[in-house]
């Protein structure tokens, strides 16, 4: 039997490879985490999650200062935004969680850090600045990079993306944003709240393609509402500057139209993103890619059955929170040699706009294309009284159920959605009926309590119907209404 230098090696110090190394090691495994980086943390909390969300609460607290009158308060003149305080906010806050990810954290734990680039020389052993590193299973989290689409001139232009934006100490006048997904989306309101003019360039026909149309809508007309200019179904032709300007010359998606040029002082592109491929030796190790990602089993295997794929680099869902349920299974195949299984389908995701959108389960775009039979029972938050009290009442829950009354998802557009979708991540997960969520108590006046009049729904119509107030009737002699009101 071979004898190798550790039984598990990580390549990736992002969410992935963090808990995967992390519950290598306190399972008793010898291990090595390897970050390509001079630090831990992944792009989740240097230039994804954390900044972003770090940014959108100082967008959004700046926002509120502009609707004071709406809540019977004096109004202010608000000075201009210095866009570098806000950014030294985002890296304090960034600074603080680094703590949870250093080298001596993962050391107590019992793993080895090691910082550099290594690239597989066979399917067991990397080399790492001219040294011969082995290990009896690898787990690779490289994670993922932002695209810059194939458009004339771009690439030769000093754009933004999500690697650079939080960088920026200049708030520029008017920001171009190349993407109409939930970084861009998220990013284009948080710029415009600071005080941007907004213009989102997107290719297919609404926002947030794989989002139901009325779900887009809600958003959309709530951005366009705060100064965003959307133009959908519209292609990027090239890029380029012209003075101090950049351009970026656009034309309908489909057939013919004219041609229009964007100028703006920053161009932000949000147009996808890259699995981490490149310069890891993957053919050495025999380990087959594509430009997509590295292919897995259900168990996270590659073709190469001791070596793991986790996170972006596998090219499944682009969240940390799959990141990390990836990483754990991995760890659990790798290490205990227990044949788990990663189950996409009762994974949510949430995109942090004002108003949020949240999701689990199946859509009406999903259940169509899978052919399965659907009802919907939607319910607004203009009619949640705490939602009322706060002034943030754009939105809906919309549940999706089966002919026989079985939940198959939930989407929320509206405030603290990412919060709210935990209790359909609960039910579809654990297998809650709609009936339980119903008739369970929610606190008087939450937000929550929208949850419980969706669930109710499915069960009103028989409940107050005219054939159960007939019987009631009947067996109880019961008197019926009591006022009509006027002209029914």
């Amino acid at each position: 039997m071979a004898n190798y230098e550790y039984d598990l090696g990580v390549i990736g110090g992002g969410a992935a490879g963090l808990t995967a190394a992390a519950g290598a090691a306190q399972f008793g495994a010898r291990t090595i985490l390897i970050e390509k980086s001079a630090r831990l943390g992944g792009d989740c909390l240097h230039v994804g999650c954390v900044p972003s969300k770090t940014l959108i609460r100082t967008a959004g607290v700046w926002a509120q200062t502009g609707r004071l009158k709406e809540f019977g308060l004096p109004e202010v003149v608000r000075p201009a935004v210095d866009l570098g305080a806000v950014m030294d906010r985002v890296r304090s806050v960034i600074d603080r969680i680094q703590k949870h990810d250093s080298p001596e954290r993962f050391c107590g734990l019992g793993a080895e850090v090691r910082f550099g680039s290594p690239a597989f020389v066979d399917n067991h052993t990397v080399l790492i600045d001219g040294r011969r590193v082995s290990a009896k299973a690898w787990i690779i989290a490289t994670g993922s990079s932002p695209a810059i689409p194939p458009v004339a001139g771009l690439a030769d232009l000093p754009v933004w993306t999500n690697e650079t934006v939080f960088r920026q100490r200049q708030l520029p006048e008017r920001l171009l944003v190349l993407g109409g997904g939930p970084i861009g989306l998220e990013l284009a309101q948080a710029f415009a709240r600071l005080g941007s003019r907004v213009t989102v360039v997107e290719f297919l026909g609404q926002i947030l393609g794989p989002e139901d149309g009325d779900i887009a809508l809600i958003l959309r007309e709530r951005l366009e509402a705060e100064g965003i200019l959307f133009l959908t179904g519209t292609r990027a032709l090239r890029a380029g500057r012209d003075g101090r300007d950049l351009t970026l010359a656009v034309a309908p998606a489909t057939g013919p139209g004219e041609e229009t040029i964007l100028r703006g002082d920053a161009i932000l592109v949000a147009a996808g993103r890259t699995p981490n491929v490149e310069g890891l030796g993957l053919a050495e190790a025999g380990v087959a890619f594509t430009s997509q990602g590295i292919p897995t089993d259900s168990r996270l295997r590659t073709n190469i059955s001791h070596i793991y794929a986790c996170g972006d680099v596998n090219g499944q869902l682009p969240f940390t929170h799959v990141a990390g349920y990836e990483g754990g299974i991995a760890v659990t195949n790798a290490i205990l040699r227990l044949p788990r299984k990663a189950d996409y389908q009762k994974i949510g995701w949430c995109t942090y706009t004002d108003p949020e959108v949240a999701s689990i389960g199946l859509n009406e775009k999903r259940a169509t294309k899978e052919g399965i039979a659907y009802r919907i029972f939607a319910e607004p938050f203009g009619g949640n009284d705490r939602a009322l009290a706060e002034g943030e009442t754009a939105g809906k829950i919309k549940l999706l159920a089966s002919p026989q009354g079985k939940l198959l998802g939930c989407q929320i557009i509206g405030p603290h959605a990412g919060e709210l979708i935990h209790e359909w991540v609960l039910a579809l997960n654990a297998g809650v009926r709609l009936s339980t969520l119903a008739g369970a108590v929610h606190i008087y006046p939450t937000l929550a309590e929208i949850s419980k009049r969706a669930a109710q729904q499915p069960f009103a119509a028989k409940l107050f119907s005219e054939t159960t107030r007939g019987v009631l009737r009947f067996l109880f002699d019961l008197k019926g209404r009591a006022c009509t009101p006027p002209g029914a």
